[in-house]
């Protein structure tokens, strides 16, 4: 099927429009609500994003892979997801801390709030909405969906939800959050365009044990998202980036043995 780049993109721009609106909104709201409501509204958005991140970790309970030298035994032996994902998370995360992943964030957050007269928690903000709205299950099934053929209703799904989580963070951070739409353009777009590649690898993207390795261990950053937003401590979630990556790789690994 040759779809043209709007039936790819579709959901990943109106994804884009929700988020801008709802940054325009919590803008709009910032200086005239007391701070103590300020604050109400962050902590629903935290309980509410760990409440995402925990039933997103439950994945890793399906994602167990099977040693291959074992499989015709009696009893062949199963990896466990959880385990996959601790050794994908670890590994992720050192790699992360190598290549400096959360202060190359943080950095592009300073260029932007330099570059366009940001102020306040802008970068703080920028870099706690590119990761809560690019990390989940409905931006990697729901970009491939959308670019494979042209199904873009996981994502607009996503889109009003990114909104609604848009108009808690703006009234917070300010208006850092609404720059997340170029992490989303750059990183949902780019996953709707290489669908047609991906799906040769992830013919049924929704039950593949890969995808749900990735669904469980992003739902755990999440979880540290959620975390960070209700200041319990703080999570270096960003450079647990590549265990997005790690992860995956090492249940493919595995089953190869």
């Amino acid at each position: 099927m040759d779809l043209s780049l709007w039936a790819k993109l579709n959901g990943t721009i109106i994804n884009i429009v929700t988020v801008a609106l709802g940054t325009g909104l919590g803008l709009a709201l910032r200086g005239r609500l007391p701070e103590r409501m300020q604050t109400v509204i962050m902590q629903a958005l935290g309980l509410v994003t760990l409440f995402i991140g925990l039933s997103m970790a439950g994945s890793m309970n399906k994602a167990g892979a099977t040693l291959q030298s074992t499989a015709q035994a009696s009893q062949p032996i199963v990896v466990d997801g959880v385990v996959i994902g601790l050794v994908g998370l670890v590994v992720g995360g050192l790699l992360g801390e190598w290549w400096r992943v959360e202060e190359r964030l943080a950095a592009l957050g300073d260029w932007l709030k330099a570059k366009f007269n940001g102020s306040g928690r802008f970068t703080e903000g920028f870099v706690a909405a590119s990761l809560l709205f690019c990390i989940g299950p409905m931006t990697l099934i729901g970009s491939i969906n959308n670019g494979l053929v042209g199904d873009s209703q996981l994502l607009v799904i996503k889109a009003a939800l990114d909104g609604l989580a848009a108009v808690a963070l703006a009234s917070s951070f300010g208006i850092g959050v609404g720059f997340s739409i170029l992490i989303i353009l750059i990183y949902q777009g780019g996953v709707a365009l290489a669908a047609g590649s991906l799906a040769t690898i992830l013919p049924n993207p929704a039950v593949d044990p890969r995808v749900l390795i990735i669904t469980g261990v992003g739902g755990l950053m999440v979880v540290g998202v959620g975390i960070n937003l209700l200041d319990l401590t703080k999570i270096r979630v960003a450079s647990l980036l590549p265990a997005l990556l790690m992860a995956p790789l090492l249940h493919w690994l595995i089953s190869l043995l």
